[in-house]
């Protein structure tokens, strides 16, 4: 069980070797007490998190997951609540990709929209019920600004995060009556292995600092936060700005 001052015993990231949910993972480790169990295809990256983690005093195992193998998530799921309940559970892959080949390249469009969208439905419908049944926990959706209002610049990238987004702001509300309470985290340009070599966006953050504050908010229970906080006020902005005009911003 979560504690009174928003500590959790136990946590599953989906996408093991996530920057940002590896970041969440350590903050909630300097805390107290934690058993972590990471998803992620087996690689020495993963074999890295797991150690960093254990060098924090967390207790690590590791389970294989594949996005893309969908009719695997539930037994993902399940092993990964096979030792008991899972207080906090992070949602945190995807894939990027170039924005103008997806548009154009079937196989490419398709298997970013597969694990970007399909994949984190299928995993919170297997979440879902067994959040359900323990009656208890939080989940943590790492969603973007991009699927706020969706730009020509990614659009086939940002579509698939306003679907994600959609989806886990829904499933907060059914949960909402059966105890558990979802968090989706809309995060701006963050410096990671899948942005490297990319121009910085303004309001650029960090793994850290986005970290900080998903912590933050499942502690106070938030529906939806951006990461950093200013985000809020200019995407608010956008969502009203005319299309005609929206297109000629350079975004």
């Amino acid at each position: 069980m979560i504690n009174a001052v928003g500590t959790p015993q136990s946590l599953l990231l989906l996408g093991g070797t996530s920057e940002i949910g590896l970041a969440i993972a350590a903050r909630y480790a300097r805390q107290g007490s934690l058993t972590v169990t990471l998803a992620a295809r087996p690689s020495t990256r993963l074999d890295a998190a797991a150690e960093g983690l254990r060098a924090l005093g967390a207790t690590v195992r590791t389970i294989p997951f594949e996005a893309k193998d969908i009719e695997s998530h539930p037994k993902v799921v399940a092993d990964a609540f096979a030792e008991g309940d899972v207080d906090v559970t992070i949602v945190a892959f995807g894939l990027l990709g170039d924005a103008e080949q997806l548009w154009q390249d079937h196989a490419a469009g398709v298997e970013l929209a597969k694990v970007n969208y399909l994949a984190p439905v299928s995993l919170g419908i297997a979440l879902a019920e067994r959040l359900r049944k323990q009656g208890h926990g939080a989940l943590v959706a790492l969603s973007s600004v991009a699927g706020e209002r969706v730009r020509r610049s990614n659009f086939v990238y940002g579509s698939t995060k306003a679907g994600f987004d959609g989806f886990y702001l829904g499933l907060g509300e059914a949960l909402r009556p059966e105890g558990v309470h979802v968090t989706v985290v809309r995060p701006g340009f963050v410096h990671t292995k899948m942005t490297a070599g990319l121009k910085p966006a303004p309001l650029a953050t960090t793994p850290d600092k986005v970290a900080e504050i998903v912590v933050d908010a499942v502690r106070g229970r938030k529906d939806l936060v951006w990461a950093p906080a200013p985000w809020r006020a200019v995407m608010s902005v956008l969502r009203h700005v005319p299309r005609p005009l929206f297109r000629k911003l350079p975004i």
